[in-house]
């Protein structure tokens, strides 16, 4: 269920995502009110699962080689328990970043990362020995980001 916001609601959510180390008082100062009101509207949306956690973005590339791929799967069958058997297997895995279900061809679009290919082959061949019901899969290497951003932008949601 979606939530009515006000304006500054989503003033507040634009500065946090921006920055989310902001200081109670900067976020105050940068939305129009003053400290205590400004927490207080905070809280209540942390509360209600609107803001879902606070994390540093860190850019591993700077740390160690890694390549990122996309893949798209297809199960074999499609039954609940098929499906239930690959998400179980993928939400397990660290080195998926995102797994989307999708419809239309395949049935999933995923987003990895592994150190090189070669870790990536061995992921999917590992998923393939343990018989997760995947069909057929293609494989994207990421040769270069464009543009990657972690959430839809707060502006995006300006006149709800």
């Amino acid at each position: 269920m979606t939530q009515r916001l006000d304006a500054i609601d989503l003033k507040i959510l634009a500065e946090i995502q921006r920055e989310g180390r902001v200081t109670k008082l900067a976020l105050a100062d940068r939305v129009g009110l003053s400290a205590t009101p400004c927490w207080m509207r905070l809280k209540r949306l942390e509360k209600a699962g609107i803001v879902v956690g606070y994390r540093a973005r860190i850019d591993w590339r700077l740390v160690a080689p890694i390549t990122t791929v996309l893949v798209e799967v297809t199960l074999g069958q499609h039954r609940q328990a098929d499906f239930d058997r690959f998400e179980r297997v993928v939400r397990e895995a660290p080195e998926v970043l995102a797994c989307w279900s999708t419809g239309g061809g395949v049935d999933y679009v995923l987003k990895i990362v592994a150190r090189d290919v070669d870790a990536y082959q061995r992921l999917i061949d590992a998923w393939l020995s343990r018989e997760i019901g995947i069909a057929r899969y293609f494989t994207y290497i990421v040769t270069r980001t464009v543009k990657e951003e972690p959430d839809a932008p707060a502006a995006l949601f300006a006149d709800v």
